[in-house]
């Protein structure tokens, strides 16, 4: 870095250390199915508070709640992003990172947002992979690696359907033919459908599940900016879910006004689609709580216009209260700025009674909240299809006694033995959690 780059960044780093705003609430305010939303508190400066990314230390774990046990599944990998379970064990992991997005690191804010990332661990180039994990003589650690696919354009979500693995590039969904044992793909690629992409690309990660029946895949598409900063136009096609069928690449929009919906799964009771969402920044600590709620077809989820429902966001002129007036309140709420993104449902898990119906959510950790929210793993039960109680810490730990992540914790699965499993990305790790 030269002189002038270093002293614009200790001024932006003073300037950022004197604004902000801190949480009035304690951050199980802002969970449950009813939180607690105080009035917006936007700054001039919006509060940045990451957490240096530092590593484990030789033979750190995470904490596992009690009667469970953690061990490294794998370790020293590049960036493990998400997960997917193959039918046979063998467990694929998205080694990937932001792509180059050029327009959306412009002005005072884009400078910051830079060098911040650098901080926290994620301004690497992508590795733009994905690895196949297998344990060959089943204690529970992945004895073999292979590079199932390379030279993606920063993979994240992945789905099965009977010989054909499907993979959400940035930019794409992609097909390719997979038989059961395979832990090389060398065919080429066969694009399915594009996805909004381009030089802003604010939210990069692309999530995709298959339908139960197989026919049609779903694809979470984040919002290109934090709350339409530069302008509606280039939203088209994002914040939100769209529908695609398999056979034809044909789509539709099956949920929009959804921020950045991370994470999704199928809920084994109702059958319902759920996604974890993260939801907007710069309004103060304790605004607005991410969230995870079921999917209804055609549905609007407030962005960018409202939150949490029908509260209005003023921040985005002109307003649509048409849409506003339809916007439907989210299932649950996770803590405001957590960055919930992972979610995966227990069934299957062995890990005891206390973990057998509800969802397991990977908190990836907040930036905009002082003090720190998240950067952990919890659970929240499910009773009758809908989530109940508060939630209960699972694996915790990531930060470090003086504030620095030690890991972060991304995608979560469960394995074909019962165990849960943690991408961390921070940790280069995939921890795996067994009953004690």
């Amino acid at each position: 870095m030269n002189v002038r780059s270093l002293l614009s960044l200790v001024t932006a780093s003073l300037l950022l250390a004197a604004c902000g705003d801190k949480a009035k609430l304690p951050e199980a305010a802002g969970y449950g199915p009813h939180p607690t939303l105080v009035a917006p508190n936007p700054t001039l400066i919006p509060t940045l508070n990451f957490a240096k990314a530092v590593g484990w230390p030789k033979g750190a774990t995470p904490v596992p709640a009690p009667g469970l046990a953690v061990g490294a599944f794998a370790t020293n990998l590049d960036h493990p992003r998400w997960l997917y379970v193959l039918p046979n064990g063998d467990v694929l992991v998205a080694e990937t990172t932001a792509p180059p997005h050029p327009d959306d690191e412009k002005g005072f804010r884009g400078f910051v947002a830079k060098h911040v990332l650098n901080i926290a661990g994620a301004g690497t180039p992508s590795p733009n992979r994905i690895l196949l994990l297998r344990d060959t003589n089943g204690d529970g650690v992945a004895d073999r690696q292979f590079v199932l696919l390379k030279n993606l354009n920063t993979p994240f979500g992945m789905a099965l359907v009977g010989n054909t693995l499907y993979v959400a590039d940035t930019d794409a969904v992609l097909a390719f033919p997979y038989h059961d044992g395979d832990s090389e793909i060398t065919a080429p690629a066969r694009k399915i459908t594009d996805l909004p992409a381009g030089t802003i690309n604010h939210h990069w990660t692309k999530n995709i599940v298959a339908s139960p029946d197989g026919n049609k895949l779903y694809v979470s598409i984040g919002s290109n900016s934090n709350v339409g900063d530069n302008g509606m136009a280039v939203e088209e096609g994002r914040a939100d879910i769209w529908e695609v069928d398999r056979a034809t690449g044909r789509h539709r929009v099956f949920a929009f006004g959804i921020r950045n919906g991370v994470g999704m799964g199928w809920q084994p009771d109702s059958g319902k689609l759920w996604v974890a969402v993260n939801e907007r920044d710069e309004i103060g600590s304790d605004l607005v709580p991410d969230y995870m709620t079921s999917v209804q077809d055609g549905g609007f989820y407030g962005w960018p216009y409202s939150y949490y429902g029908q509260h209005v966001d003023i921040r985005i002129q002109p307003q649509r209260p048409d849409l506003v007036a339809k916007a439907i309140v989210p299932d649950y709420a996770l803590g405001a700025h957590t960055a919930s993104l992972g979610l995966a449902f227990s069934k299957g898990a062995d890990l005891g009674q206390r973990f057998a119906n509800g969802v397991f959510i990977g908190q990836h950790g907040s930036w905009n909240r002082d003090p720190r929210a998240g950067y952990r793993v919890i659970f929240v039960a499910f009773k009758d299809g809908k989530p109940e109680g508060m939630p209960v810490e699972v694996l915790s730990g990531f930060l470090s006694a003086a504030g620095e992540a030690q890991g972060r914790p991304v995608g979560v699965a469960i394995d074909r033995k019962g165990a849960f499993l943690v991408a961390d990305d921070v940790g280069n790790a995939v921890w795996r959690v067994t009953k004690r």
